[in-house]
């Protein structure tokens, strides 16, 4: 617990969280406004299709604070410090005071977890309140199940990006793959044309937690592939493959490398 508390203190001191925190908590409300916006324009006109994905679409995009939080939370550790402060890394100093490198990877994950969590809560009280000013007695009803489902999918993603990182142990790489594959192309949802073998990639199985509940007869974005519980079990099953993994490098690795 010692170990946990000193993660939750090292992750809210450092300044790039603060950007994650607030495209976490605001982002999926601003995507929800602009999406209401339409969907109110469009009832008015009789012609809306998505009425019933509004908010849940600014929800997984606004995964990306998650993201952001994952990967700072094992890049800052690698990195440099400047020549006054001896010019060593964080991670030097975190494995002497917990000797013990399966303590130090629980302590950050259980770190990230919390705040995934809280965020994500936040997330999701943002949106729902941005959804209901805009569209009124219009507004969706949101479902306990898909918001659970959403705040599953941002700590498994915000885990994944965590345990790439380990790998890594540069930030860039993972930051830039996993933002582009969750905002700009999804490298899942262009492969699923292809093979089907896609929709067991963590991003779309995940997804199916809370997106893509039905098919595109009742206006959803996909024909779902998997139910909610298999989705969330497929992108649990990344985790935990990404984190052994992680896991078996970081106990070999030599921090000096």
């Amino acid at each position: 617990m010692r170990a946990f508390n000193a993660e939750l203190s090292k992750l809210f001191s450092l300044p790039g969280i603060w950007l994650a925190f607030l495209i976490g908590a605001f982002a999926p409300a601003l995507i929800a406004a602009l999406d209401s916006i339409v969907q109110k324009e469009e009832i008015i006109a009789g012609v809306s299709t998505r009425l019933s994905e509004v908010g849940y679409i600014g929800l997984a995009l606004g995964v990306q604070g998650v993201i952001i939080l994952g990967v700072l939370a094992v890049s800052s550790e690698y990195l440099t410090e400047s020549s006054e402060s001896g010019g060593g890394q964080q991670i030097t100093t975190s494995l002497t005071v917990i000797s013990s490198r399966f303590h130090f990877l629980l302590a950050k994950a259980g770190a990230v977890t919390v705040i995934s969590i809280l965020l994500c809560i936040v997330a999701i009280t943002t949106t729902v309140s941005a959804t209901h000013l805009i569209l009124g007695e219009y507004a969706p009803a949101f479902e306990w199940s898909r918001l659970i489902g959403a705040v599953c999918y941002w700590t498994f993603t915000a885990l994944l990006a965590l345990g790439i990182t380990f790998l890594t142990k540069n930030g860039i790489l993972p930051l830039a793959v996993l933002i582009i594959n969750s905002s700009v192309v999804s490298f899942s949802v262009l492969l699923y044309r292809v093979t089907k073998l896609a929709f067991y990639l963590p991003d779309r199985a995940g997804a199916e937690m809370f997106m893509f509940t039905d098919n595109t007869s009742t206006g959803t974005l996909f024909d779902g592939f998997h139910t909610p519980f298999t989705g969330g079990l497929v992108m649990f099953a990344w985790v935990l493959v990404v984190f052994i993994v992680a896991a078996v490098v970081f106990h070999r690795r030599d921090v000096a490398a």
